[in-house]
């Protein structure tokens, strides 16, 4: 990449998202992990892997019961979407080798998150869209760690998949140095030029995530290196990839206009026998936003199938 784009990239882009937090926010490199507080005994675990240009509040109005212990990715040069809590550095955080910004970067958080935070041995890992993508390399990456772990993947970026035909034909004539004066173009556009396209029919809760999408990395340069390693690790990564995934649940949307939904139906049908596909009746990629109603009960989770 020519120095005079990455320049241009790494311009800051400002914070424009955040919510009020009760837990702890642990710094992990250059991303982190945020452990909500429960008022309940917890009885499972879940740990959520937020997608491209999302933030972890993805997943809070979803798991909202008092036995649930939420702790939530927040991916590397990704903004923190806190108020009110001030990070920590742990005593357990090791350093991380790969390109910040990659999938491989936020596979390692996550595997960091998992080795040392959960309190029960009943745990959910949910994935949307590029989370899928890093749920899969942090368990090929370490996968005694999955071996009791329940995977939840909606609208999932996967092995030999492939971005929407609409999504490839806007990136295609995009060159690094018109990043920052397109995403600055989209900004100022009226949501709706664009929004229904992509988004599907939106509620209040979509619409208040979705608006601040391109305010979600602190600069233009992981927008970047996120979509071309998103490219590149979807069409280096084989279905072999699924040896490491023992249980759980592929969410796919009836329409999907970020990712080719007939490449992830595919490739998830690769997957072991014991992992479940439900092909929802959800009109857009963001399943969980489109109704909870999607999101498995916990009685499939291991201890539970157990008892």
């Amino acid at each position: 990449m020519k120095a005079s784009h990455v320049r241009k990239l790494i311009k800051p882009i400002e914070n424009a998202y955040s919510e009020m937090f009760s837990g702890r926010v642990y710094r992990v490199g250059k991303g982190a992990v945020s452990v909500r507080n429960h008022s309940g005994v917890a009885e499972q675990t879940v740990v959520g892997v937020h997608g491209f240009l999302e933030n972890h509040c993805y997943f809070t109005q979803a798991y909202e019961g008092p036995t649930t212990e939420l702790i939530l990715l927040t991916c590397s040069n990704y903004h923190i979407p806190v108020n009110g809590v001030t990070p920590e550095t742990p005593d357990w955080e090791v350093p991380i080798k790969h390109l910040e910004g990659t999938i491989e970067y936020d596979a390692c958080i996550l595997n960091q998150a998992l080795a040392n935070l959960p309190t029960t041995r009943n745990i959910r890992i949910h994935g949307h869209s590029r989370g899928g993508a890093v749920i899969l390399e942090a368990a090929r990456q370490w996968p005694e760690l999955y071996e009791d772990v329940e995977i939840v993947f909606e609208a999932p970026v996967l092995p030999q998949g492939r971005l929407h035909a609409l999504v490839t034909m806007l990136l295609e004539p995009v060159s690094h140095g018109m990043w920052p004066w397109l995403i600055r173009l989209i900004n100022s556009a009226p949501q709706s030029a664009y929004g229904q396209t992509f988004f599907g029919k939106m509620n209040p809760r979509k619409k208040q995530l979705l608006s601040k999408l391109f305010s979600a990395t602190k600069d233009h340069l992981t927008i970047v290196r996120n979509i071309e390693n998103i490219m590149d690790w979807m069409a280096r990564t084989d279905t072999s990839v699924y040896q490491n995934v023992r249980q759980g649940t592929f969410l796919i949307p009836a329409v999907d206009r970020i990712l080719d939904r007939s490449a992830m139906l595919a490739s998830a049908r690769q997957s072991p026998t014991t992992m479940r596909i439900i092909e929802t009746e959800a009109p857009s990629h963001f399943i969980t936003l489109d109704s909870k109603e999607w999101v498995p009960g916990f009685e499939t989770l291991p201890a539970a199938a157990q008892g």
